[in-house]
């Protein structure tokens, strides 16, 4: 099998850091994921506020028709404490899964515990780092040290095996690189570690490494055997790792969503009933008619602060969720016909064991 095939078989089918180039995706990245989620949710109202201009000045909408803008305004009210409602609940939502008994919070601990002792042992050092982001750079240098290990193990091959094998190994190096020089530029934070380790495909590189385990298990030399098994080790503690620290940021990012909401609702239901006042006068608007259409569109944008603030976070949290939807070795974001293997069943052999084929 030529390294052209290998490359296309291998594809990964997942997302991959660093391979964002093109402008219009650093826009869509920088508002779905990167971007300060206040500044996001300014601009929406900002947005907001221009859009209600736009529309008053080319006259789709008047703002001198007082009962269509009273009616606006009640519905908003109505809205925005909708809305509050829902993030009220939201939050407690939150709250019921802080609440353990101390049996539950002992076997948290213990697990916590437990699970930074396997990293440590894995990446053969001390004691493992407390921030997020420094441990999952300790976790890739690990991945790619066992990427090189089996590289070299199979040196001497010139085979199937060595192809397969061989450019596995180079392509996990290379992404493990990548990764740590993205992680190098993070600050310390949980979002940030989340951030990065999303754009690393380490379900797809799970699930090679263990087909490559099956497949040529027995033809790999003891030292590539070897650094297989720790390479899938470290593969899954690395998911473990992002699992944990992305659950850790969704319940402190909802948390902090429900406080802005809350500060919010109350000066945009207010806004919202300034508005119906400054129509209350049976002789037309309170204020001069040409500062008119500038003070209600910055009421309008006042009221939409909840909304906006709630699209930038659902915006965040949907993405990481979906980009991580993964379990280990489970791809759901590929077809079923999708390679690169196809492994079918043939007839149990004497001894019932079901074979695969590539």
């Amino acid at each position: 099998m030529g390294s052209s095939d290998t490359e296309k078989t291998l594809e990964s089918y997942g997302p991959d850091i660093g391979e964002r180039t093109s402008g219009l995706t650093r826009v869509r990245e920088w508002i779905l994921v990167e971007g300060d989620r206040l500044v996001v949710a300014a601009l929406v109202s900002i947005a907001a506020f221009l859009g209600f201009l736009v529309l008053d000045e080319v006259g789709i909408i008047s703002v001198l028709n007082g009962d269509s803008i009273t009616r606006l305004a009640g519905g908003m009210i109505a809205g925005t404490f909708s809305l509050v409602t829902l993030v009220v609940s939201i939050n407690q939502l939150i709250l019921s899964q802080e609440f353990a008994a101390a049996g539950e919070s002992e076997r948290q601990l213990e697990g916590v515990v437990s699970f930074r002792e396997d990293v440590a042992e894995t990446a053969a050092v001390p004691a493992v780092p407390a921030s997020p982001t420094r441990l999952l750079e300790l976790l890739t240098a690990s991945v790619r040290d066992h990427g090189g290990e089996l590289e070299s193990a199979i040196d001497d091959h010139d085979d199937e095996l060595a192809a397969q094998v061989g450019w596995y190994a180079a392509d996990v190096q290379e992404r493990a690189d990548r990764l740590d020089e993205t992680l190098e530029h993070t600050k310390f934070g949980t979002f940030q570690a989340v951030s990065a380790a999303i754009g690393y495909d380490d379900a797809w590189q799970l699930y090679v490494a263990r087909h490559v385990k099956g497949r040529y298990g027995d033809e790999l030399p003891a030292e590539g055997r070897e650094a297989l098994e720790e390479l899938i080790e470290t593969l899954e503690l690395f998911s473990v790792a992002r699992e944990h620290f992305k659950t850790t940021y969704l319940q402190r990012e909802l948390t902090r969503f429900s406080q802005l909401t809350i500060y919010c609702g109350v000066p945009a239901i207010l806004s919202a009933m300034l508005i119906g006042f400054l129509y209350a006068d049976l002789g037309g608007p309170s204020i001069s008619v040409d500062f008119l259409p500038v003070v209600v569109a910055a009421l309008v944008a006042v009221v939409v602060s909840p909304l906006a603030l709630l699209t930038s976070y659902i915006l965040r949290t949907a993405t990481v969720t979906r980009r991580t939807a993964s379990v280990g070795p489970m791809l759901p974001q590929k077809a079923p016909d999708e390679g690169p293997f196809d492994v079918t069943y043939a007839e149990e052999s004497e001894s019932g064991s079901p074979t695969g084929s590539d």
